[in-house]
């Protein structure tokens, strides 16, 4: 199996991100709060559109990964049936979760393990780093865990002295470089392999001094460098794809083996989990066992699918802390037009498809989420006004391909109306001149004059066209035009044309 690192490699001359935050390596930096960094979206895009090759190495990878999602999709005949199973599924862990958490914390327990509760980052970052504190150690592995990224885990462990190293190989690369992920399932996918070989050197110390941007060399180098780490460290940290409440097992599906080096190895392993991850039984595994692969990597199953539960004396870590983690999620389950983003495992199967994502990529969001799922969970988890419920054309394709049916469409939708409600309470100048420009327009279109007559002052704008489009107007309709091209207007409006061809019968 290759080792997908990123992007293609990029032509000779090419330079950094434009987006690059200064020292980061062409990266964007690591912010203060991962739920919510940055430029807003409509800026943060444009400056992505600019990206030519951002574009089309998106594009090719996108393209790369649905064509594989399509063909093993295709070879299963009851896959509608099993995306039904796994949203049924879904829907019924949110409708008993505190049930179900209760019995999983009582089965984890009851296998030796010790269950942790955390309402918000802060209180997550705080519990994690005293467990590693209390075991007199200054380093940490870690597989791969957007649940830490969400709450800027590595970040807080750094200012207690802590180093939390990255295993999967595409963490590591973003870590490296001080960048942010790009995608859910890929996050150095905005990196070409020069980069990657760039970064190595730069900040890979035991990286070999004549390093090529051969993908297996670099991942050769990347493994040699984390074995050292997997071997010496006394503590790993983890997340997880699944929970079984029945049994209190864990579970972990990853591709290069790194997640099952963290999970066996050290002496105490930390496992960060939001609450939204449980399955009631292991029937109810089986379901999403099929689902995810084809989703995310479009593969029939992942290489490594590890799973432990409790502690097992002389096997594995002798010690094992679960803290389950809320951070806003009670607060989306309590909202029933939206909670069913928290239905979400995480394949990135949407991103794959969006026309939006594909054009400007993960770090236009803005959060850890990117994306149509990132959409409608960043702004419901932060609670905060957003533009992300506008990132999308609302073209219904990461709903067909969503593995547990999540109707992000509707959502957006929803969300969409609560912006513009918020809006009318305070209404900013984009208001005030959409609001104006209705008014006038209803004005002219109320009398047939009127209308005849406002429908000729287009026309003035053909002198400002180049090539069929005006690409800037100025205020008011810089509002437009500062996001998108306005078509040329027509030389003749349709009732000149109609009266002029009922004069030629």
């Amino acid at each position: 199996m290759s080792t997908f690192l990123g992007m293609p490699a990029m032509r000779a001359g090419r330079g950094p991100s434009p987006d690059a935050a200064p020292g980061t390596l062409g990266g964007v930096g690591r912010p203060e709060d991962p739920l919510h960094w940055g430029a807003t979206f409509p800026d943060a895009a444009k400056a992505a559109l600019e990206n030519e090759q951002l574009r089309r190495n998106l594009g090719n990878a996108t393209r790369t990964i649905r064509t594989k999602r399509a063909r093993v999709v295709g070879e299963v005949p009851d896959w509608e049936a099993l995306r039904d199973a796994g949203s049924a599924i879904k829907a019924d862990v949110l409708a008993r979760l505190p049930e179900l958490l209760e019995t999983l914390e009582r089965n984890v327990t009851a296998r030796g393990g010790v269950v942790h509760w955390a309402r918000d980052a802060a209180e997550a970052n705080r519990i994690v780093a005293d467990l590693v504190r209390a075991k007199e150690t200054d380093e940490v592995v870690k597989v791969k865990s957007m649940a830490t990224q969400e709450i800027g885990l590595n970040e807080a462990l750094a200012e207690e002295g802590i180093a939390a190293v990255e295993t999967d190989l595409a963490e590591l690369i973003v870590q490296l470089a001080d960048d942010m992920p790009s995608h859910i399932l890929v996050p150095a996918i905005h990196r070409n392999r020069t980069e990657i070989r760039d970064i190595f050197l730069e900040r890979m110390a035991d990286a070999p001094p004549d390093l090529t941007d051969v993908p297996r060399e670099l991942a050769m180098a990347a493994r040699a460098h984390l074995r050292r780490k997997f071997l010496s460290a006394k503590v790993a940290i983890s997340g997880a794809n699944f929970a079984v409440a029945d049994t209190g097992t864990l579970a972990v599906v990853e591709s290069e083996g790194n997640g099952r080096m963290c999970l066996t190895l050290p002496e105490t392993l930390i496992t960060v989990m939001g609450i939204e991850k449980l399955v009631p039984t292991f029937d109810d595994l089986e379901v999403f066992l099929q689902l995810l692969p084809r989703s995310s990597t479009g593969e029939r199953m992942n290489p490594y699918t590890s799973m432990w539960t409790g502690v097992t004396p002389g096997d594995g870590p002798q010690e094992f802390h679960l803290v389950l983690l809320d951070n806003g999620r009670t607060k989306v389950l309590a909202d029933e037009a939206g909670r069913s983003a928290l239905h979400c495992i995480r394949c990135s199967a949407c991103l794959n498809v969006c026309p939006v994502y594909e054009r400007v990529g993960g770090h236009a969001y803005g959060s850890v989420y990117p994306g149509p799922i990132g959409a409608i969970l960043t702004p419901q988890l932060t609670g905060e006004k957003s533009d992300l419920p506008y990132a999308s054309t609302l073209c219904g394709a990461c709903y067909e391909v969503c593995p547990v049916k999540i109707d992000i469409p509707s959502i957006l939708v929803e969300l969409r109306a609560r912006e513009v409600a918020l809006a009318g309470s305070a209404p900013d100048a984009g208001d005030r001149v959409w609001k104006a420009a209705m008014k006038a327009a209803s004005f002219a279109m109320a009398d047939g004059d009127r209308f005849r007559r406002a429908a000729r002052v287009p026309r003035a704008l053909r002198a400002i066209s180049r090539h069929g489009v005006i690409k800037r107007l100025p205020f008011p309709g810089s509002l437009w035009t500062r996001s998108r091209d306005l078509p040329e207007p027509p030389k003749q409006t349709f009732r000149d044309w109609w009266a002029e061809r009922e004069d030629e019968r």
